[in-house]
């Protein structure tokens, strides 16, 4: 018998490990196979929410808010990039300078579910922003990146100009905050099962499994 899981996969675009998280998720969705159905809804979630619109130099960023020196930044850099290349996701972080605000990516991300297109944005955002090097808090980007996944990009900016949806986001945020989320990937399943972290394909097929046995 199929079982319905229901997916909030709680994140940033501008998170290296929910990239990771969402293509590890994806892998064990797929070795799941027909045994399940998933509704799956991405959930704003906000690294630097008071992140500055010109962004902020990546290295500084990483050294002021964690102390790391260069020499760590470097490292787990590289750790990210292999990690990533295992779950079939492409770092270029040489091509990511800056730090950025994500508010308006999200607001899109709202606007994008609406539309049915939730699910390739998102990947498309991760992707612009991780492997390209794209500043996914420019409009102008934000709205090429939409118009590639098919959506409509003269209401894409019209979104964009309007602060809409900007209410429903950060009412998102707080609910997820009030429920105890304070790093991401957090993927909630059936309202009930709380999985975090960039985990491997098999811890999260393991537990899916095991969800889906008990429902």
């Amino acid at each position: 018998m199929t079982k319905p899981l229901k997916i909030d996969f709680v994140s940033d675009v501008v998170c290296p490990w929910c990239a990771i998280g969402l293509k590890s998720l994806e892998q064990a969705l797929h070795r799941l196979g027909d045994s399940v159905t998933v509704e799956m809804h991405f959930q704003p979630f906000e690294l630097n929410p008071q992140m500055a619109p010109e962004g902020e130099d990546v290295v500084e960023h990483i050294a002021r808010k964690y102390g790391s020196t260069p020499e760590q930044i470097a490292k787990n850099g590289e750790a990210i990039r292999q990690r990533g290349e295992a779950v079939g996701f492409t770092f270029n972080l040489a091509k990511r300078s800056r730090i950025v605000n994500t508010f308006d990516a999200h607001r899109l991300l709202h606007w994008a579910a609406l539309e049915g297109r939730q699910p390739e944005l998102k990947q498309a955002l991760l992707t612009a922003y991780f492997t390209d090097g794209r500043d996914v808090s420019s409009h102008d980007v934000l709205v090429d990146v939409a118009g590639k996944v098919g959506l409509n990009p003269v209401t894409a900016r019209e979104v964009l100009a309007q602060d809409r949806y900007a209410q429903d986001v950060r009412a998102q945020e707080q609910f997820y905050q009030s429920q105890g989320i304070q790093a991401v990937p957090s993927v909630i399943v059936n309202d009930r099962y709380l999985i975090q972290g960039g985990q491997p394909p098999e811890a999260f097929e393991q537990t899916l499994r095991r969800i889906a046995s008990e429902g």
